[in-house]
C-alpha cells in the first residue's frame, strides 16, 4: 500500500504542499471519516488496522531513541513472541514495553472506562504510559543513576543536564507543578482553531519538562497518540527517516514556532489515515480518496491517468479530489489484464 509519504515524494516534483493545505486536507479527511464512515473503529472491531499501526509505531518510536531492531524483528517479537537475531535483551524489552504501552493507549483513548476524569488527558494516564513503556526494560537494564523512588511511572528526583539546543528542563522539585499546568494546556486543545498545531506545541512542552529520568521521548509520543486518538484522529508514527526533521521541529517549537512540528504531525496522521484506516473501514464499495487505493504497483498518478483516459470509474468531490472504490479499481485492473 502506498503511504502518503511516497505520494508526497511524487507531489514534490511539482512543489511541496504548503502547510495550510496539509492541515486542510487532514481536516477534510477526518470529517469524511467521521461523517461517512462512523469515525475510528475500535481495536476490537478492526484488529488488523491497529496491529499494523502498532507494529510500525513500536519499531519507529524506539528506533528514534537508538533501538536497532529492524521492522521484521519487531513484527516477529510482537506477533509470535520470537526474539529474532542476536540483539541485547534490553533492546527486545524496549520494544515489548513500548508495544504494550501503545496497545493500552489505543484502547484507553477509545474506551477509558474507570480511568476517565472527563479531561483530554490526566495525571494517572501520564504515569501509566511511562510505567508500561519502561517497566520491561527496567527489569533487565535499569537507569544506572535511578533512586528507589525513580521507578517507571514515577517522576524524576534528579535535575537534567541542559539540552544540546540550550533548553534547560525545570528542577525536579518543580516537575509536578509543571506537569499539572501542562495538563491544563492539553485540556483546551479540543477547542483550538488548529488542534494539530496546538497538540504539537503541547508535545514539545512535555519534552521540555522531561518529567521522568528516562523514556521521555517514548512517553511523550505515546501521550501524543493517546490525545490524537481521543480526538478522533489516527495515531501518528514518526518514522526514523524523519528523525532530523522531527528534532528540528521540536527545537523550533521550543522557540515559539510549533508550525513545523504541526505540519510533520499532520502529514504523519494523514499517512496512517490513508494507508491503514480508510481502505479498511470503507470496504470494497465505498468511495474514498484515490490515495487510499494506491499501491506500489499502482501509484495514485497511474490511477488518475486511468481516470482521465476513461478506463477507471471515479467521481470528483467538491474538494477537487478524485474518489474511487476498491471494487472499481479491481474491475479496471481485471479489464486491463484481459486486454494484455
Amino acid at each position: 500500500m502506498l503511504g502518503l509519504n511516497q505520494v508526497k515524494d511524487n507531489i514534490s516534483k511539482r512543489g511541496r504542499l504548503p502547510r495550510q493545505l496539509v492541515y486542510q486536507r487532514l481536516k477534510e479527511a477526518i470529517s469524511e471519516l467521521r461523517e461517512s464512515m462512523g469515525g475510528l473503529p475500535s481495536p476490537t472491531e478492526a484488529e488488523g488496522i491497529w496491529t499494523a499501526i502498532w507494529h510500525q509505531e513500536a519499531h519507529h518510536s524506539t528506533a528514534l531513541e537508538g533501538n536497532t531492531l529492524v521492522l521484521s524483528q519487531v513484527e516477529a517479537l510482537l506477533a509470535e513472541g520470537r526474539a529474532v537475531g542476536n540483539k541485547e535483551l534490553r533492546e527486545y524489552m524496549e520494544v515489548r514495553g513500548y508495544a504494550a504501552a501503545a496497545q493500552w493507549v489505543y484502547s484507553q483513548a477509545l474506551d477509558p472506562g474507570d480511568w476517565t476524569t472527563g479531561d483530554l488527558l490526566n495525571l494517572t494516564e501520564v504515569r501509566r504510559a511511562h510505567q508500561l513503556a519502561l517497566g520491561p526494560v527496567w527489569e533487565v537494564a535499569p537507569h544506572p543513576n535511578a533512586t528507589e523512588a525513580e521507578v517507571p511511572g514515577s517522576f524524576r528526583e534528579h535535575d537534567i543536564e541542559p539540552f544540546p539546543s540550550g533548553m534547560v528542563p525545570p528542577s525536579w522539585v518543580e516537575v509536578l507543578a509543571h506537569i499539572t499546568d501542562w495538563l491544563g494546556d492539553v485540556s483546551v486543545i479540543r477547542s483550538a482553531d488548529n488542534p494539530i498545531e496546538a497538540l504539537a506545541a503541547a508535545h514539545a512542552g512535555f519534552e521540555r519538562i522531561h518529567p521522568f529520568l528516562d523514556g521521555n521521548g517514548r512517553t511523550g509520543r505515546l501521550l501524543l497518540n493517546l490525545v490524537l486518538v481521543r480526538l478522533g484522529y489516527p495515531p501518528a508514527v514518526i518514522y526514523t527517516r524523519d528523525r532530523t526533521r522531527y528534532l528540528r521541529a521540536l527545537r523550533a517549537a521550543d522557540n515559539g514556532d510549533p508550525g513545523r512540528l504541526g505540519e510533520l504531525l499532520a502529514r504523519a496522521v494523514t499517512d496512517n489515515l490513508y494507508r491503514f484506516v480508510l481502505p479498511a473501514v470503507a470496504g470494497p464499495h465505498r468511495l474514498v480518496p484515490l490515495v487510499a487505493l494506491a499501491t506500489p504497483a499502482q501509484s495514485v498518478f497511474s490511477l488518475r491517468a486511468a481516470i482521465e483516459r476513461g478506463r477507471l470509474r471515479a467521481q470528483k468531490g467538491p474538494d477537487g479530489q478524485w474518489r474511487c472504490t476498491r471494487a472499481w479499481v479491481d474491475e479496471y485492473l481485471a479489464s486491463r489484464y484481459r486486454r494484455q
